[in-house]
């Protein structure tokens, strides 16, 4: 074991040489790869399974829903989750299907135009010119700056310089800076509104309208799937247990239902935590995986600890869209669909539309209708998996995006803030409607199916707060942090303290932030991780990793050894 300089533990404290607080993909890629260097690892989580965005719950004994794992991309061989898998030696313990990546793995539909994205840039291109006739110059241009500047962008990750095409290519590589938004490029391509929302159309993917979001990360998106779109097998508790198996194996610990109230800084320094029973725990390292304003603000008390100007900045940072989630199981099939999402619009012009909403929200209390709706089809994608559903059923989700803030729920703040929001009439009336809005919207799309649900329930931005305690009830991140998209590195202005999740420059979605935790275990080892692993490195011992029996559970294994046994877990069958 590795000795760890810190501070002295109290008497009768517990002490560990780095704990992680919250067991998001992000912090359990950090906690295992510093378990597999050899470091004494203790994962906290307020919740009953690890797992934060990816984890899954089950209904009725025969229906498991993924919160927020549809779909990931660059899974090939030389893919970059893969090779964060395979850098702990569980690479084989995941199995990622391809969707239909020739054909088209995402199906954007709007009033006048269908569009099947493939993999390849090339393939896109050629798809969106079909589409887009009389744009086939400015399509050409956008594909050409997000190719490079994507291309460009991961191969940094994997330990590659940028200079040489900053210098060859300086007018294109100009994109890859944070302060050009992705509705700057859209402009600068001369693209019409409706090629605007076919272009932009999958940005349910990171949360907000192109004036949101930076180019570079729009671009990234785009080449993450272009690199091939894939699902986990058993969904994304698979992708969990597998961290969680690395961490307890390589002498790591997670505990579940355990709440932080307080991290302990002295002196500018991380000293470990302070549980929400009062008991401390002390540690010279701590990684928070909870939300970065509750870690700033609340966890690490603001200006105790950090310079004013970045409080005052975190305290004004903006949060992206939050979501609206209905989760359906049917007990019949959905022939005759592609294994994709479908990404529907009812106006040509997303951008517009979405205003539309929330401008009718501000000015007359009201929605009416759903301006664009996605799909995401685990029966499709995960065909024949006991887990999903029984033989002859449909498990599926519909999310939309809705207008921001407690007001529209009908509460004044948040379940964090205890609002005692779940049995109040407004909220329960607001989330009926708005339910059947996207079901009466999905019916458009794909066909009647009401008749035939055997489950049926939403989630809101309230709900995802609960769970998960993101400000705000988004899945991702913040949107304005200062300028447009910036956002912390996983390095804080305290010593050994470290942030890692949905909020910090690497972007969301499950690979960013599994790739935020490489950047954070990396940056305390000393180690390009990132690089490393993607060469072949293995860290730890896979020997170590158990065997899984007849009855091995992923949402069971997930909830930690100290809890594997406890009441309350749902079986299927």
């Amino acid at each position: 074991m590795r000795e760890v300089q810190g501070p002295t533990a109290r008497a009768g404290e517990e002490r560990y040489d780095a704990i992680v607080v919250g067991s998001g993909l992000g912090g359990l890629v950090s906690a295992a790869y510093l378990a597999a260097d050899g470091r004494r690892v203790l994962v906290l989580e307020q919740h009953d399974v690890a797992g934060g965005n990816a984890h899954v719950f089950r209904r009725r004994r025969k229906y498991e829903f993924d919160v927020g794992t549809h779909y990931i991309g660059d899974c090939g061989p030389n893919g970059i989750f893969p090779a964060i898998l395979s850098g702990l030696g569980v690479r084989d313990r995941v199995t990622f299907r391809p969707m239909d990546n020739e054909q088209g793995f995402d199906r954007i539909i709007t009033p006048t135009a269908t569009l099947d994205v493939p993999a390849g840039w090339d393939a896109y291109r050629d798809r969106l010119r079909a589409a887009l006739p009389e744009e086939a110059e400015g399509v050409d241009r956008f594909v050409h700056i997000a190719r490079t500047v994507s291309g460009a962008t991961r191969e940094s990750l994997v330990g590659h310089h940028m200079v040489e095409l900053f210098r060859e290519q300086p007018d294109t590589m100009r994109w890859a800076r944070r302060s050009r938004s992705l509705a700057e490029a859209l402009d600068h391509c001369g693209l019409s509104p409706k090629a605007r929302t076919l272009v932009a159309a999958q940005a349910g993917n990171y949360g907000t309208m192109p004036d949101g979001i930076t180019f570079a990360e729009h671009a990234a998106m785009l080449d993450h799937y272009m690199r091939g779109a894939y699902y986990p097998e058993g969904g994304g508790q698979m992708l969990v247990a597998a961290f969680v198996e690395a961490l307890e194996s390589y002498g790591g610990e997670l505990r579940t239902r355990c709440e932080v109230r307080r991290i302990l800084i002295e002196q500018g320094h991380a000293t470990g935590v302070a549980l929400a029973d009062g008991t401390r725990i002390s540690a010279p390292l701590v990684i928070s995986n909870a939300d970065y304003r509750r870690t700033v603000l609340d966890l690490c008390g603001g200006e105790q600890a950090f310079p004013a100007d970045l409080v005052a900045r975190t305290r004004a940072a903006t949060m992206r869209g939050g979501l609206v989630t209905a989760y359906v199981a049917l007990d019949t099939e959905l022939p005759g669909l592609p294994n994709a999402n479908i990404w529907w619009h009812g106006s040509d012009d997303m951008e517009a539309a979405y205003a539309a909403m929330v401008e009718s929200w501000e000015r007359d209390g009201t929605v009416d209708s759903i301006p664009q709706l996605l799909f995401s089809f685990a029966s499709h994608k995960d065909p024949g998996a006991a887990a999903v559903c029984p033989p002859g059923h449909s498990n599926f989700q519909l999310m939309t995006l809705c207008p921001p803030g407690y007001g529209f729920w009908g509460v004044r703040g948040g379940p964090v803030d205890g609002e005692p929001y779940r049995r109040d009439a407004a909220y329960q009336a607001r989330k009926r409607h708005f339910t059947e809005l996207m079901v009466t919207a999905a019916e458009k799309v794909i066909g009647p199916f009401r008749d035939r649900i055997t489950h049926l329930e939403a989630a809101t931005p309230l709900s995802h707060e609960r769970y998960i305690r993101g400000t705000g009830g988004t899945p991702y991140g913040m949107a304005r942090w200062g300028n447009v998209s910036q956002r912390p590195d996983v390095r804080t202005d305290v010593e050994g303290l470290y942030v890692v999740g949905q909020n910090i420059r690497f972007g969301s979605g499950l690979s960013a932030v599994a790739t935020g935790g490489m950047a954070a275990a990396g940056q305390i080892l000393g180690r390009q991780l990132l690089p490393e692993v993607a060469a072949g490195a293995v860290l730890g011992d896979p020997a170590k990793l158990p065997d899984r029996g007849p009855d091995w559970d992923p949402l069971l294994v997930s909830r930690g050894l100290a809890r594997r046994t406890a009441k309350g877990f749902a079986r299927l069958g």
